[in-house]
């Protein structure tokens, strides 16, 4: 929501990101209420993947955000021109859930984490945009709010209204219940997911038929069908990450960043130079050892049974002197 500009701060002599709300959107109170909110969430915590709140103002009449500048592109722009290898899948889902643990920490829950709302910066660092739907996570006391933060948050949902973008939805989320920060853990599962699938785990032809999916017993095509890339462990912290029933998903994002940062060790000592891996033997170069074996085997009974009836004495000649 909202027209995005590249401006220069004159007075810092530095380029931000100008966000600013349409004079024809000011004065609906919801849209009006969304801009504010996005400002005043992210604003609250202080992270190196979410994106740095300068300033939220007036000129006239109309309302802006001034925001750190991202020189890169969206995680949407990046999955459209390559296929993304597991190794980077799991870097970028580490600075997400980052990202998300500290979020959560600080008692807000972004509900609306998609690719659109993710960006990749040239040097590899991800940021993540876009608090305008986030929900202040009641169980969370105010005193783990950022209190260097030029602004509290103050959100302000309700309960039964659907917010969110359907195809990113968790069940919880798309019935219009109350929600947690196992929703955010839910929707970076389907980042998780479509970075590596090139798909979406819940599909249909429209929203109805995706809100169907999603709220289905259905469950999503492992992702070693889309690649050999998976190993079972990833497997396993993608499938956990979109169970259905939030009970039993991962509880916190921290445990979640805590698998995926273990995998990511695993990764790299298997590709570590100088690690030795003992070759996989297809079939047939497991019947051609085992032939070997069997040849060596026989070559050597042979051996010896010759050599022991070569030494045998069948009768002794007496010869005079």
């Amino acid at each position: 929501m909202g027209e995005v500009y590249l401006a220069r701060d004159t007075q810092l002599d530095r380029k931000v990101a100008l966000k600013i709300l349409p004079a024809a959107f000011a004065s609906d109170e919801q849209r009006m209420q969304r801009f504010m909110q996005e400002a005043k969430a992210a604003s609250s915590i202080d992270h190196p993947n979410i994106i740095t709140i300068y300033e939220i103002g007036k000129s006239e009449e109309t309302h802006f955000i001034a925001m750190e500048f991202i020189d890169g592109e969206t995680l949407r722009d990046h999955l459209r021109k390559a296929t993304m290898k597991v190794t980077e899948v799991v870097d970028v889902a580490i600075q997400i859930g980052s990202a998300l643990a500290a979020a959560h920490a600080a008692g807000i829950v972004h509900r609306d984490l998609k690719p659109e709302n993710v960006m990749l910066r040239h040097d590899g660092i991800i940021k993540v945009l876009d608090f305008g739907l986030a929900k202040l996570d009641l169980t969370k006391s105010s005193d783990q709010l950022n209190a260097e933060a030029p602004t509290r948050t103050a959100i302000h949902t309700e309960t039964g209204v659907v917010v969110g973008t359907a195809m990113y939805m968790s069940p919880e989320q798309a019935r219009g219940m109350q929600i947690d920060a196992r929703t955010d853990i839910f929707n970076l599962g389907v980042l998780i997911y479509e970075m590596i699938a090139g798909c979406l785990p819940f599909e249909g032809s429209n929203t109805n038929e995706i809100l169907a999916s999603i709220l289905s017993d259905k469950e999503p095509l492992p992702l070693a069908r889309y690649s050999r890339e998976v190993s079972p462990e990833l497997e396993r912290i993608v499938t956990k990450a979109l169970r259905k029933n939030r009970e039993e998903r991962y509880q916190t994002t921290k445990d979640m960043l805590l698998d995926l940062k273990n995998l990511k060790r695993q990764i790299e000592l298997r590709t570590q130079p100088g690690t030795f891996r003992p070759p996989a033997l297809k079939r047939g170069g497991v019947f051609a050892a085992a032939a070997s074996l069997l040849a060596i085997a026989i070559g050597y009974w042979f051996l010896i049974h010759h050599s022991s009836a070569a030494t045998n004495i069948d009768s002794i000649a007496v010869l005079p002197f």
